[in-house]
């Protein structure tokens, strides 16, 4: 029956709620296929051992309408449950135009963020049409389906003010694209990894500090990073090159990196990172971890010795930007379908050109300027915004202990 016949059919909205156990959905439509109703609409809830079931039907054949109420009640007396039975026409009012998932992590998410994030959703139009949650560990997520107002006023509505409730809030445009091959691509200091590479080698080097300070100066933006690199990596000069193995045993990984490639990896997704630090260090990751693409800059290494010189295309602001492109037209995936992960103020060109752009645990012009932020230490709560379930990630990562 096509939505224009449903729209005038009379129909009953039948809710049966109550404790939850198995048989409770074949029980309830075994009771209503003796009437010969036609299902227009099915929603099922559980929460905590509790059950709320909606069914909506067309309307029994004339005169069989009472009998239908008095055996659907009679059933769920029978299995200890309450019924509810609604007369009405047709099918749900349809959905406004502009279909937007608004994905909320909270630690703890708490009724009153939740309630400000709903009252947000009302004055820019929109309605909540489902929530559903994706996780509770190790963080509360929830994904709202909203329908009637843009997605681009609805993120900025509410993602401006995720930092004020509390919370970190994604928007993105629902439809088919949300489970389509995507590309995630990461920075690697500070977000794949927990160290800054060029730190664990100038602490080989003893000039751990003088570096740190330019690094930190950098990542605030406050320096050119082509010259702050230079300037840093001029320092290693005379380094020997064994110790490249000692740093690759000496970087170590976000808590949850390993889940977030094994899931995104096992729904179809490519993976990859682009990092202002060596390949020295992001060709080991690629290799370790299965990722599709790196690409970093190099050290200059000549007769066993670092030269204080790096060598081929300098990986920078522009130039992460530039390789998320590259990856995307290799990979075969739209640049919307693209989602850039980073911290620092030489990601935003990055985060800026994906479709979504998530700062992780990131410096406060960054987080003002991606499309999200993420302020949790686990690396796999990054899966919550693309809207896969704490289940989903668990059947990816078998081998507890990641986090």
């Amino acid at each position: 029956m096509s939505a224009s016949q449903t729209s005038e059919v009379p129909t009953l909205l039948v809710k049966i709620f109550g404790k939850d156990r198995p048989g409770i959905t074949a029980g309830l439509f075994d009771t209503l296929a003796a009437y010969s109703v036609e299902v227009v609409d099915i929603e099922q809830v559980v929460t905590r051992g509790r059950i709320v079931l909606c069914a909506l039907v067309t309307e029994p054949p004339a005169g069989l309408e009472g009998d239908l109420r008095a055996t659907v009640h009679s059933w769920a007396e029978s299995m200890k449950m309450q019924a509810e039975i609604i007369s009405g026409l047709g099918d749900n009012r349809p959905r406004g135009l502009g279909r937007s998932l608004v994905t909320v992590l909270g630690h703890p998410l708490t009724a009153e963020s939740t309630a400000a994030i709903a009252a947000r959703i009302t004055k820019t139009g929109g309605n909540i049409d489902r929530i559903f949650r994706l996780a509770k560990y190790p963080v509360t997520a929830v994904e709202f389906a909203v329908s009637g107002t843009g997605t681009e006023t609805l993120r900025t509505a509410l993602v401006t003010e995720a930092a004020a409730l509390g919370v970190d809030i994604a928007v993105v445009a629902a439809g088919l694209h949300r489970r389509a091959q995507r590309l995630v691509v990461m920075d690697v200091d500070s977000t794949l990894i927990q160290d800054e590479v060029i730190e664990l080698f100038a602490a080989h080097a003893g000039c751990e500090e003088q570096v740190a300070e330019v690094t930190a100066a950098a990542m605030r933006g406050e320096l050119d990073f082509e010259q702050s690199l230079h300037a840093r990596v001029a320092l290693l000069k005379g380094l020997d090159a064994s110790v490249v193995a000692k740093v690759r045993e000496e970087v170590r990984l976000t808590p949850g990196a390993r889940t977030l490639i094994r899931t995104l990896k096992r729904l179809g997704f490519q993976v990859g990172v682009v990092s202002g630090g060596f390949t020295q260090v992001t060709d080991d990751l690629k290799e370790r971890l299965g990722l599709d693409f790196a690409q970093a800059n190099t050290l200059e290494i000549v007769d066993g010795k670092l030269t204080g010189r790096v060598t081929g295309e300098i990986v920078d602001r522009a130039g992460k930007a530039r390789l998320l492109r590259r990856f995307a037209a290799e990979a075969g995936v739209p640049l919307a379908q693209t989602v850039a992960i980073g911290d620092g103020a030489n990601d935003l060109d990055m985060l800026n050109a994906a479709g979504l752009g998530v700062a992780f645990n990131a410096k406060p012009v960054v987080r003002q300027a991606a499309h999200t932020a993420v302020n949790f230490p686990f690396l796999d709560t990054v899966l919550y915004l693309l809207g896969v379930t704490r289940e989903e990630v668990e059947a990816a990562d078998m081998h507890l202990g990641d986090h």
